[in-house]
């Protein structure tokens, strides 16, 4: 089965089902402090989960396009993917266990044809925070699972959330599929990691919220959130020993199997390079415009785009391949992600220009990486050496790390966060700084907060006189707001001063901020702001603040500008190329 056909076969089987089809968000989260990239399907819809209407009701459907770098180190093996599709439905509020197992069932069984003996299951096994998910058990049972393909498994395996300390969590029921007959030992279950039972569905049950003490209290609105990696389905239904046997692969795995004359075995640079480009040319094709850069998302892309060339290096490719791969990869998404063939020229320049930057330092900086093999002391190189490379060279610290551990050879990182911060004097904003205000903060701090983002687009377009600025990416958490824009240069401290003052004003006028539901044609017809409008589907939601902002948008936010205090402007300063980032409070 092909990409396409899965994908079609899915929206449409829960479309009969009553689920109205969303569009893909963007790759960059709103909102959201606690990743860098959407990992998941229910990322855009966390106000939905919380409670909010959504305007295409409750039963939702989707393939969405997301982003992990926690496994970055396993890309090369035969099922890891830093990009994949996402194939989702949810119920905010309407169905819940049974009906999510019965449609997950048939869909596997009646549309796929996948022999039911083949499927195994995980559910919760109970502890002192919720019961054993009996519920979800017997469903399977009256299916038709087998008894003994059904598991009761611990949190570790079966509980999703909350994302950050308090919020939205609960049980979930994973499905497998068996791939061989033997067990790797008594006791062999889907917590193995044996490779006997791959998982391809996860069904997440939302019905407890978990409080500041600890508390796990039932759910006014129960949701369903599941899961089904597109690949990875296509994978188990092919019978193939690798993702990258897939179609959507095939083409560049041709490509590099073509250009690649060296005599070793390759299987692992050529997947890396696959991946690594097909990520990058998401990124870079993106609708808020990612580009390679020093920070958050814009580091990780460099990251992704320096080590597929390390790679290419290694088994003797030409770095002029690599924007071949993105070129191939831009026709076999372009119809399933328009993005992606629009920004065709900016996808393919931005990846050349930053292969050339690291291409001219590469082989200047492994020579005095194998120079500094010499001279190093108790097998580890410092953190001032590591960063020599960084600063001098453009090696992100994760490569310095990768060719130490392919040498024996140990790295200080903390000395080199040290030399980092010192010399460098840049906001690291990396992952570890994002587990604070939690997926679910959609608390009444961070709903001004987002309110105070819709009247700072507006007052940026009046001061500095340009309605072609629009919101590039936001990050806001309940103690401040961050807000991307697309700007050539600097704000003057009168401006800065100015677009405050425009803001204030707004506020003491106390106006009410209202919401209407109407078509995505008609809110364009009304002047609303929509850079990201389209994922909401055709009616979409418009929250005006009198006739200063009007904007497509999901929420939350505040109901009046009276409760939002006084807006201040902390910070102004370069995001990347062409875009402007600032930092902003309420006091």
């Amino acid at each position: 089965m092909k990409a396409s056909e899965l994908r079609e076969k899915y929206i449409q089987y829960f479309v009969n089902h009553g689920h109205a089809r969303i569009k893909s968000a963007s790759l960059i989260p709103d909102n959201d402090p606690t990743v860098l990239f959407t990992t998941a399907g229910m990322h855009p819809l966390v106000p939905y989960l919380m409670g909010e209407k959504h305007p295409l009701g409750k039963r939702l459907t989707n393939v969405q396009k997301c982003i992990r770098t926690g496994d970055i180190d396993e890309v090369g093996d035969n099922t890891h993917c830093t990009f994949f599709e996402m194939l989702g439905n949810w119920s905010l509020g309407d169905y819940f266990k049974e009906e999510s197992i019965k449609m997950s069932y048939e869909f596997l069984v009646d549309e796929l044809k996948i022999d039911k003996e083949k499927i195994a299951i995980s559910v919760f096994e109970g502890d002192e925070d919720a019961p054993r998910d009996e519920v979800s058990a017997k469903c399977w049972k009256d299916l038709g699972i087998a008894a003994d393909k059904i598991f009761y498994l611990p949190k570790k395996h079966n509980w999703w959330g909350p994302a950050g300390l308090t919020g939205p969590c609960g049980p979930d029921t994973e499905i497998f599929i068996i791939t061989r007959e033997e067990d790797c030992c008594d006791g062999c279950s889907p917590a193995c990691n044996c490779g006997k039972y791959v998982e391809i569905w996860n069904n997440v049950f939302m019905e407890y919220n978990k409080t500041a003490d600890g508390k796990y209290e039932p759910l006014k609105q129960k949701n369903v959130d599941t899961g089904m990696g597109l690949e990875r389905m296509l994978f188990t239904l092919g019978g193939y020993k690798s993702v990258y046997e897939v179609d959507v692969f095939t083409p560049v795995m041709k490509l590099l199997d073509k250009v690649v004359n060296i005599d070793k075995d390759t299987t692992k640079e050529k997947r890396i390079i696959a991946d690594h480009i097909r990520t990058a040319t998401f990124m870079l094709g993106d609708e808020k415009g990612i580009t390679p850069s020093n920070v958050d998302q814009g580091y990780i892309l460099r990251r992704l785009i320096r080590r597929a060339l390390r790679f290419a290096r290694q088994i003797e490719i030409s770095p002029d391949t690599l924007p071949e791969i993105s070129a191939l990869y831009i026709e076999i998404y372009k119809d399933a992600y328009p993005e992606i063939g629009e920004n065709k020229e900016k996808i393919i320049d931005e990846l050349k220009k930053e292969i050339d930057r690291f291409d001219k330092t590469l082989n200047r900086g492994l020579a005095e990486f194998e120079k500094l093999k010499q001279y190093i002391q108790n097998n580890r190189i410092s953190g001032k050496a590591a960063f020599r490379l960084y600063d001098t060279f453009g090696f992100p610290i994760e490569i310095t790390i990768e060719l130490a551990a392919e040498s024996g050879i140990t790295v200080d990182k903390e000395g080199f966060d040290a030399c980092f911060k010192e010399h460098q004097q840049k906001s690291q904003a990396g992952s570890e700084q994002r587990f604070k205000g939690g997926l679910a903060d959609a608390g009444e701090q961070t709903a001004k907060l987002h309110t105070a983002t819709h009247l700072l687009l507006a007052a940026l377009k009046k001061v500095l006189n340009d309605n072609s600025i629009y919101q590039r990416g936001s990050n806001i958490t309940a103690e401040r707001l961050r807000f991307d824009f697309n700007f050539g240069r600097p704000l003057t401290e009168e401006e800065i001063k100015e677009v405050e003052e425009q803001v204030n004003s707004v506020i003491k006028q106390n106006l009410k901020v209202t919401c209407s539901e109407m078509s995505v044609e008609k809110a364009r017809e009304e002047g609303a702001e929509g850079a990201f409008g389209d994922r909401y589907g055709e009616v979409v939601k418009v929250y005006s603040i009198g006739n200063f902002s009007k904007e497509i948008c999901g929420g939350p936010h505040a109901t009046n500008t009276k409760d939002l205090g006084t807006f201040k402007i902390t910070k102004e300063q370069s995001s990347s190329a062409g875009v402007r980032r600032i930092r902003a409070v309420l006091e």
